[in-house]
């Protein structure tokens, strides 16, 4: 039976969603098969060993204190006793001090497996200004965009360039968070503001009409990827359609496209898997104009694992179930090692 260290929470803005992620994960998880050991992160950045009764809807205080140990055998200890051996982590740390190659690296400094790309693709996934040069570079289309890290152009001067509808987001955030849709000077004011708040890298990105579809790509040096689901929601994908009750946005899987633009949106996806040196998992989100131009538009190392996600979803539209997709990012993880 292996050991699996399930890492949830974080300090990033997408705690909550990180949380809801774990859950699942631990219920789809074939417990004849994993001991598993979950340990929560608070938003403080305090680890602490939790159970699944103990867990609410974010770590805060529950649990006992873990402590780190690099260079021993059995680096992590709770009040002074081993946690065992680790045979993977499976972080579901969404966002920055998770997705952004840190985790990634202090795994790696403690020689321990874990799910998901290593910390040069998850750092570069994460950087949608960095993602954007990568990609371009490799021959792919994105969307046009212009990089702000102080001050605040004038919005005429970014109309000029990027046409009457852009979008600011944050250049290291996930789950929409700090992302805006502006159509005005008013809200552009407002948007670049609270962009601020969360990266002192801001992206403005043109708006781009055409369908948001989903690819899901799993693998290490053989990636595969699934067929594409499409969101279909009002003026973009925020974090309110997302992950609320009231939510109007419409998830659909398989998309209703034409299918001769299936092969070039998988190869795609695929190849901005390569591109950014993306290992396990990963999902690509694209745009598909009506002329039949694919530009991808982000591309996420550690997807949402929700009961609304988009990624567990798409591959059990292709015949994996959530329990043994769980199992394949454990085995891809081995098969890494560190």
């Amino acid at each position: 039976m292996k050991n699996i260290l399930v890492l949830c929470g974080g300090q990033s803005p997408e705690h909550l969603i990180s949380v809801r992620s774990a859950r699942n994960i631990l219920n789809a998880m074939d417990h004849s098969k994993y001991k598993v050991t979950l340990v929560g992160i608070s938003q403080q950045g305090a680890w602490r060993l939790i159970t699944m009764e103990e867990m609410g809807d974010e770590i805060t205080t529950q649990g006992r204190p873990v402590a780190i140990r690099p260079g021993e055998n059995e680096c992590l200890t709770c009040e002074g006793e081993s946690l065992g051996m680790i045979d993977v982590v499976f972080p579901i740390l969404h966002g920055p001090n998770g997705e952004d190659g840190t985790i990634q690296g202090l795994l790696k400094l403690l020689k321990l497996p874990f799910v998901g790309p290593d910390v040069l693709g998850s750092a570069v996934s994460m950087d949608k200004d960095v993602t954007k040069r990568l990609l371009r570079d490799s021959g792919m289309k994105v969307a046009d965009w212009i990089l702000i890290e102080k001050g605040e152009p004038a919005f005429d001067t970014i109309t000029k360039s990027l046409g009457s509808v852009v979008f600011v987001k944050p250049a290291n955030m996930g789950s929409s968070v700090g992302v805006h849709r502006v159509t005005n000077e008013a809200e552009w004011k407002e948007a670049i503001s609270d962009a601020f708040k969360f990266d002192r890298k801001v992206l403005v990105e043109k708006g781009i009409k055409g369908r948001e579809l989903e690819c899901a790509v799993l693998g290490n040096e053989d990636p595969q990827a699934t067929g594409v689901g499409e969101v279909q929601s009002g003026d973009f994908y925020s974090y309110e359609e997302k992950y609320t009750s009231t939510s109007h946005a419409e998830i659909i899987i398989p998309a209703k496209i034409d299918e001769k633009y299936l092969p070039e949106l998988k190869q795609t996806a695929i190849k901005a898997y390569k591109a950014l040196d993306c290992e396990g998992m990963a999902r690509v989100d694209m745009f598909l104009t009506e002329t039949g131009d694919i530009l991808v538009n982000e591309v996420n190392t550690i997807p949402g694992f929700t009961n609304i996600s988009m990624y567990p979803k798409l591959w059990e539209e292709a015949g994996i179930s959530y329990s043994k997709l769980i199992d394949k990012l454990i085995d891809l993880a081995i098969q890494r090692g560190n």
